[in-house]
């Protein structure tokens, strides 16, 4: 890695930090695992003391964001994950299996309690539903910022997280 000034060094400190565990959150959820979602983080904050010698950043969040979304991209890909997909549209996407049953209601009153339905039906959607999901009700992000994190249409943004929300409604909503 070549050698960052000081000005990038600063930049780097005021911003990125504070980024961090949306970051993690975000690489964790598009990785589906602990170990990778860290290196994942490293290498966008790499990425990002390195833009930051030459790019001027008015909206923090997004960016460092984008910039995550797009390192594990790169990782999943380098470890040819062929059931992530990012490319392309939603149209060859298999429909959506409902929740898998969970045990007694007792059993499932406690699950619904520490959100692990939750966290299991999230993490049954599709990539592309999944981090808009994510960066929209994880990572607090406005349309807006999902849309230039992404690096789609706003109204792409908007019609995904609606999908997203009615298939996480009906497996929730799914009986045992």
């Amino acid at each position: 890695m070549t050698a960052v000034g000081p000005l990038a060094a600063e930049r780097f400190r005021a911003l990125v930090p504070p980024l961090l565990d949306d970051a993690y959150s975000l690489a964790r959820w598009l990785c589906r695992d602990a170990d990778d979602a860290q290196d994942v983080v490293q290498e966008a904050a790499l990425r990002a003391l390195r833009a930051l010698e030459t790019t001027s950043v008015e909206r923090p969040k997004p960016w460092f964001l984008a910039i995550v979304r797009n390192a594990a991209i790169t990782w999943m890909a380098r470890r040819r994950n062929r059931n992530l997909t990012f490319a392309g549209g939603l149209d060859d996407l298999e429909p959506l299996a409902p929740a898998d049953p969970g045990p007694d209601p007792e059993a499932l009153l406690i699950a619904a309690e520490d959100g692990a339905r939750l966290r299991q039906a999230m993490a049954a959607l599709p990539p592309p539903l999944l981090e808009i999901l994510v960066m929209r009700e994880v990572n607090d992000l406005s349309y807006r910022d999902i849309a230039e994190a992404a690096g789609l249409p706003i109204g792409t943004v908007m019609s995904r997280l609606a999908r997203a929300r009615g298939a996480l409604a009906r497996m929730m909503k799914a009986d045992p």
